[in-house]
């Protein structure tokens, strides 16, 4: 039991994923059937393997889950008996936490892949099902939706359950919904899709909150900003490589299909996964706890600090608070940092999957030829990568806070910029330029800082919720984005980069006044002084 957690019923688990993969299997021969029409499979009859398929794909699902689920002490340990330990914060990156640390890069690649595949899979599906623009939007719209409701649901899940047991059962789902890629109209392509952003959508917040209970407080900040960043460049590579790669062979399908390969590569590196120390010791298996801490702490004794309540004065963080679930998170001295959070996460998804989702079209309008603003953007975007180093420097030497606050502050004075030159009639390319690079390195830098500080703030019982919760504002606002470009709001194009400019203001003004410091402190810390008065 390396990982602090056994399965309830291995047989059980293993025998549901090789239900869940042969239910995938079943629709092969459909698709296959598509080389001699092109990869065209539009129109053609479900099959009774496919049907036989799909019932066994949530079978396969239902008994995984109950293999897995493990066997924890119900109510809890009592707060006077409950042990408060955890990784020792002073000693050095090791082997494992390195190790951990790539297989989450993986999870973090295959949340950001499937939104990313999506601007690649659009133009053969219009082209398929012969629809309009506004009809393949839905599409989109149905993606944010399922990794909204995904983020949420996950993070329930990880707060219950385990961590662990949340990144794979997800990744269990992502695979299932794999046979997105063998569906014959685009009415099921909509469902499946939904199905498979609930699924990746839980792993986003999920990584980091075990990356988060996991890693030395010395280190935790820059790893996971450099999680994040990487994790968010690795899944648009892999987007764009397959689509360059496999799509003019087997057609947009085989983007969606790659969702087996990719979620089962999840499961094979699960020796990899551990179960949070801390989620154990909450969960009052503090043998198990002690386990994962010896794996991540190396042999040393003096490596694994001793209990806090061996310590007379120490802290006692209570537990058993009378206000659990989504509630708690807009209770006490974390209501004005969530709520910060929150109005932060929104105003991101309008500006990512909004405003920027509309600037090609708008630059256009600023007198920059088609071409030149593909280049334009693609340049821009380069840059962006550079300032993810800057982000890590920032957020790990000098303040995780503050830091988070400077890039909101960059990013509204970027959208405060596009409106003056909308509302000036501005059209010179040498500003446009400037603020085009200067919101695209904002916008990657807030989130990259987001849901990371996210995961420190809230408290072992909460950090699963929290994370997912904030996730899930990001989309939330994408979806609000999408909708809100379907009629036509991004086509005012001053005052829509005005109106997005205030909310993201006001988070950064909330979270200057509310937000507490996290780098280098202990989480153990960082609840204590978010459980006392201001």
């Amino acid at each position: 039991m390396i990982n602090g957690l056994a399965f309830r019923h291995p047989l059980a688990f293993w025998f549901g994923c090789a239900l869940l993969v042969g239910g995938v299997f079943a629709h092969a021969p459909m698709f296959m059937m598509g080389q001699h029409t092109h990869w065209q499979m539009v129109g053609m009859p479900m099959t009774t393997e496919m049907w036989l398929g799909m019932a066994a794909i949530p079978l396969g699902l239902a008994l995984s889950t109950f293999g897995m689920l493990p066997r924890l002490p119900g109510a809890g340990v009592a707060p006077a008996a409950q042990l408060h330990f955890h990784v020792a914060d002073g000693v050095a990156l090791n082997r494992a936490h390195l190790g951990l640390v790539a297989v989450l890069v993986v999870a973090l690649a295959v949340d950001v892949m499937k939104p990313a595949t999506l601007g690649f899979v659009m133009p053969g599906m219009r082209a398929e099902y012969a629809i309009g623009t506004s009809k393949a939007s839905l599409l989109a719209l149905f993606a944010l939706t399922g990794t909204t409701v995904g983020s949420i649901f996950w993070g329930r899940i990880a707060d219950h359950a385990g961590r662990r047991a949340a990144i794979l059962l997800s990744a269990l789902m992502f695979m299932g919904t794999a046979i997105c890629g063998a569906m014959p109209t685009f009415e099921w392509n909509l469902a499946m899709c939904f199905l498979m952003g609930a699924s990746a959508g839980g792993l986003l917040p999920i990584t980091f909150t075990l990356m988060a209970e996991t890693v030395p407080a010395a280190h935790r900040g820059w790893l996971l900003v450099a999680l994040g960043g990487i994790g968010t460049s690795a899944g648009y590579l892999l987007a764009a490589g397959a689509a360059a790669w496999l799509e003019p062979m087997f057609s947009w399908r085989v983007l969606w299909l790659l969702g087996l390969p990719t979620g089962a590569l999840i499961l094979v590196l699960n020796r990899w996964i551990p179960e949070s120390p801390r989620f154990l010791s909450n969960a009052g298996l503090h043998t198990a706890a002690r386990e994962v801490l010896r794996r991540f702490a190396g042999p040393g004794r003096d490596a694994v600090e001793v209990d806090d309540a061996a310590h007379p004065g120490a802290p006692v963080i209570e537990e058993s608070h009378p206000v659990t679930g989504l509630r708690a998170l807009l209770h006490g001295r974390h209501a004005p940092i969530t709520t910060g959070l929150l109005v932060c996460g929104v105003a991101w998804g309008l500006a990512n999957f909004g405003f920027l989702l509309w600037l090609p079209t708008n630059l256009v309008e600023l007198g920059v030829e088609a071409d030149a603003a593909s280049a334009l953007l693609a340049r821009s975007a380069l840059l962006a990568l550079p300032g993810i180093a800057v982000v890590i420097w920032l957020y790990h030497r000098w303040s995780s806070v503050r830091a988070l606050v400077l890039f909101i502050a960059f990013t509204t004075l970027s959208l405060l910029a596009f409106a003056a030159m909308g509302f000036a009639g501005v059209r010179e390319q040498v500003w446009v330029v400037a603020a085009t690079a200067a919101l695209l390195v904002s916008v990657s830098g807030v989130i990259a800082m987001l849901i990371p500080y996210a995961a420190e703030i809230y408290p072992v019982r909460l950090r699963g919720t929290g994370s997912g919760v904030i996730a899930a504002s990001s989309k939330a606002g994408g979806i609000l984005g999408a909708g809100l470009g379907v009629v036509g709001f991004f086509d005012h194009f001053a005052w829509s980069a005005l109106l997005i400019a205030a909310p993201m203001a006001l988070s950064g003004w909330m979270l200057l006044r509310h937000g507490i410091e996290t780098r280098g402190r202990r989480l153990e810390e960082i609840e204590t002084a978010l459980a006392g008065p201001r």
